[in-house]
């Protein structure tokens, strides 16, 4: 009986090997960000004139170990007619190439320095290194993270190292490398690896896509290599997480497309709208909105911090702006006009106090309990703080005796007034334009602002015995001494509130102090009296009265007061 030919059985293409692996560069042509290096070794092999050891240093994932096994071919290499020598441009088809690519030559050890950390396992590779290699023109130490050996490990490498035999080459790699003994990479021709910049992973990882047949948008890969941080690694994994969750999406097993909104989702990013709504809320003054937004951010999954870095990285996006250096690919042209109109309205002096009121927060909603707490008490702050006067505007305010007597609702500059009505209310105040007062000056119209309105006895501890460590708008830390008394912060505290209409941190500190202004008038009094005491007319009158004695007139010390 004639049956139907059976189908052959399909070849398997074998298990799957994620990007990162699937991709490692085979020649250093594919070795991405380091041409410098490239370029040494290159001279190097050409030359003849090739170190004993190699040390590869650098953040993750940018090709330490991927650059010893290059350094291994290139060593070994014997061409495809087994008649070639070293070459910076290994066949990859040899016997030698094709060994070190599967990790199976005889001559090309690798070692983990994690988990052979101790003198034994050193002493193994000392005592090996005397005999030739087998099949290969130089036998290759590869040990991977090498500064996790032990002291000792170092030091009985150390001969070794220095006068190895002719046909052994040592490839150290390595992430931390101030953790090796400087007399190992004095040793060594070193290496650093740079980071793999954005515009270079975009590019790499589009051609990956590209062979995987997978589409992407431009933003989505942005994204992936902005999250990197310069890791190729990093990056291809973060890539297969993408082309796994696009598959996912699509509903089928393969040729889902990437979106940007799928990538932020996937990182856990705050949406970059959302993010550019509170910073429009928080530089409005619109406390309520802020905190609307922030618990509905909440509700949808995104974490407390994943907002607070969202806000960071829009003001510093805002700042670089000022200096025509900001260029984000993934920013819709939305976000981008929005941070160029910012950036044409706020100076650099409230950017930078937004800048480092988020950054004090962000390690306080990092470690807290309760994040969403922090996170809505740390955007409270942020437009509280941009209605306290600066210190020029206080100065000008305690000369005319105008301050105010109840708390002022947040105001804009007068350049955003004028604004658009979408973007107008912005209370951090521009650049005033005015120097700081100097401490001593402040400190004196605290003094007299104390005794305007009759309260003596503050003014008088003031005058006596505050010593300034730090004196910023709306903070003040001082000296701690017994005759100011345990209540003395609360009370200056409470009255400076009371008669500027903005709440003044009092507090004691530690560190180095200024004299007080009573110490300061007590210091050019006595100077006074030294120099008029030598004054001829005064000597004359002391010899003739001894018992005299040199006493300041009451007006000019009430003037010097004030």
């Amino acid at each position: 009986m004639d049956l139907p030919e059976a189908p052959a059985p399909a070849a398997s293409s074998g298990p799957y090997r994620v990007l990162a692996r699937k991709y490692r560069p085979q020649t250093f042509a594919e070795l991405i960000g380091q041409d410098a290096m490239v370029k040494t070794l290159g001279n190097a092999i050409a030359r003849d004139r090739l170190a004993h050891a190699f040390l590869m240093t650098g953040v993750r994932g940018v090709g330490k170990t991927s650059t010893a096994r290059l350094i291994a071919k290139a060593l070994n290499c014997i061409g495809p007619d087994g008649q070639g020598g070293p070459t910076i441009d290994p066949c990859g088809v040899c016997e030698p190439c094709r060994a070190i690519t599967e990790g199976r030559h005889i001559d090309v050890i690798e070692m983990d320095a994690a988990s052979n950390t101790g003198v034994d396992d050193v002493r193994e590779i000392i005592e090996a290194v005397r005999y030739a290699a087998v099949s290969a023109r130089y036998k290759i130490y590869i040990i991977d993270e090498v500064h996790m050996l032990s002291r000792n490990a170092f030091n009985a490498l150390l001969k070794t190292l220095e006068e190895p035999p002719p046909h052994v080459k040592f490839l150290f790699a390595t992430t931390e490398v101030n953790k090796v003994p400087v007399t190992v990479l004095s040793r060594c021709q070193r290496f650093d690896l740079r980071r793999i910049t954005p515009d270079m992973l975009f590019a790499h990882f589009s051609a990956i896509l590209q062979k995987e047949g997978v589409e992407a948008e431009a933003p989505a890969i942005w994204l992936i290599a902005n999250a990197a941080e310069g890791s190729v690694r990093d990056g291809l994994s973060i890539l297969d997480q993408a082309i796994a969750h696009a598959d996912l999406e699509s509903g089928e097993g393969g040729g889902g497309k990437i979106g940007a909104d799928q990538v932020r989702a996937m990182l856990g990013l705050s949406d970059r709208t959302a993010i550019t709504q509170l910073m429009a809320t928080v530089l409005g003054g619109d406390s309520g909105g802020a905190i609307d937004l922030v618990r509905a951010q909440y509700a949808l999954g995104i974490e407390p911090v994943a907002m607070v870095r969202g806000l960071m990285d829009l003001t510093h996006a805002v700042t670089l702006a000022k200096v025509s250096r900001h260029d984000d690919p993934a920013l819709a042209a939305g976000d981008r006009e929005r941070i160029g109109d910012w950036a044409q309205k706020l100076g650099f002096a409230p950017l930078n106090r937004l800048w480092q009121l988020l950054l004090k927060g962000h390690d306080e909603v990092l470690r807290a309990n309760n994040p969403l707490e922090h996170l809505e008490m740390l955007l409270l702050r942020v437009i509280y703080a941009a209605s306290l006067p600066d210190p020029g505007e206080l100065a000008k305010l305690l000369e005319s005796g105008s301050l105010p007597t109840m708390p002022r609702a947040p105001r804009a500059p007068a350049s955003v007034q004028d604004g658009p009505s979408d973007s107008a209310a912005v209370p951090i105040d521009a650049e005033a334009g005015t120097e700081p007062p100097a401490t001593a000056l402040t400190v004196a119209q605290i003094h007299q602002l104390l005794e305007t309105t009759g309260n003596h006895r503050l003014a008088v501890q003031v005058y006596d015995h505050l010593r300034i460590i730090e004196l910023d708008p709306g903070n003040i830390v001082f000296a701690a001494v017994p005759a100011l008394g345990g209540s003395f912060a609360r009370d200056l505290g409470d009255t400076l509130l009371t008669q500027t209409g903005s709440r003044w941190h009092v507090r004691p500190g530690e560190g180095e102090a200024r004299p007080s202004l009573g110490e300061i008038r007590a210091a050019r009094v006595a100077d006074n009296g030294e120099r008029i005491r030598e004054l001829p007319v005064v000597k004359a009158a002391l010899a003739a009265f001894p018992d005299a004695k040199l006493v300041e007139d009451d007006d000019n010390r009430h003037k010097s007061q004030s």
